[in-house]
């Protein structure tokens, strides 16, 4: 016999069972929109050009995301900014799942460095899927350069106070922030040389013309294997299994160095929490499987696969992190 809406009001017990009723209605209907979804093709936001880490990542999620779910999840390259056209695309798109943004490390630092510059509030207005991978920075020394250590290294920066000098991808990048924290913690002075992206500091470092540089493995991996670049120490707490060999910041001697490049998805902050549960457990998934983390180390990541609060948690860490250092420092934005 069928159960009408009158006899499930009343087991419910009249007026508390209405009331109680109304306050199922709202997640009722966001377990029936996850369950349907999705329904149509999803876009993913990267804020950064193709054949980079954040692509990589990107397009490896998207694949599997759409044969599980036999929809299209177009992987859209939006790069710009400093990575905010993306990020503020994302903001201010439908709160549906149907428009999702990869993020990186680096938009934790525009929070700082670009804020005054950004139509958005990274933590107000987008809500945290999950964190997708992690990866280290690796400090590289042209070969012609008289060390073989981070001890060493240290002892020539003593030695020749300034002479030194660390190469970046632009004043307030990832590589420049991995520098200034090195010669803060190691207690050295080393000389900044910014550069327009991470090629041409590269290629100053390979041709002798700066010093070192904090590089992803993705970009000196190869020159390291044809000799041009000599690898001292990676920047996270624990080894890269891309490079098992090479130390830590730490083991090599620096108190206290830790620092991670990472990468995770966000989506605009209203979006139905039952969708962002059902996005979080398919990436997660996704994220564990042994072909994806065969595919991330091309770029020297590990697949993280975090909760929506922990990847939360871990942005806010991370900008805290790096705006006192920011300030610290005194760097300012180009």
């Amino acid at each position: 016999m069928m159960f009408q809406r009158r006899d499930f009001l009343q087991a419910l017990g009249g007026l508390g069972g209405v009331a109680l009723a109304g306050q199922c209605g709202p997640a009722l209907a966001q377990a029936d929109a996850a369950a349907n979804y999705p329904q149509r093709p999803i876009r993913l936001l990267c804020p950064f050009a193709p054949a980079g880490g954040v692509d990589i990542t990107a397009r490896a999620i998207a694949q599997r995301l759409a044969q599980v779910w036999s929809q299209p999840v177009i992987v859209e390259n939006r790069p710009g900014a400093n990575g905010m056209i993306a990020v503020d695309m994302a903001a201010k798109s439908a709160p549906d799942g149907y428009t999702l943004t990869m993020v990186s490390s680096s938009h934790s630092v525009n929070v700082t460095l670009q804020g005054h510059q950004q139509p958005y509030n990274l933590e107000r207005d987008l809500v945290p899927i999950t964190q997708a991978t992690t990866q280290p920075y690796v400090l590289v020394v042209n070969p012609a350069l008289p060390v073989r250590s981070v001890e060493e290294l240290v002892a020539l920066a003593r030695a020749k106070p300034g002479s030194l000098t660390f190469g970046s991808s632009g004043i307030g990048g990832f590589s420049h922030l991995a520098g200034a924290l090195f010669g803060s913690l190691a207690g050295i002075q080393l000389t900044h040389v910014p550069y327009k992206g991470g090629a041409p500091a590269m290629a100053d470092v390979i041709g002798g013309q700066i010093s070192m540089l904090f590089s992803t493995i993705l970009q000196s991996h190869a020159h390291t294997l044809a000799g041009k670049l000599r690898p001292l120490a990676v920047s996270t707490a624990r080894r890269s299994a891309s490079l098992p060999t090479i130390p830590t910041m730490q083991e090599a001697g620096v108190a206290g160095y830790e620092m991670a490049g990472w990468y995770g998805v966000l989506a605009p902050r209203a979006t139905p929490a039952a969708i962002v549960d059902k996005l979080n457990r398919e990436m997660v998934r996704i994220l564990r499987l042994p072909e994806l983390r065969e595919r991330l180390a091309v770029d020297g990541s590990e697949p993280v696969g975090s909760s929506s609060q922990q990847f939360g948690e871990h942005m806010h860490t991370e900008i805290v992190k790096w705006r006192n250092l920011i300030r610290e420092l005194g760097i300012r934005s180009e």
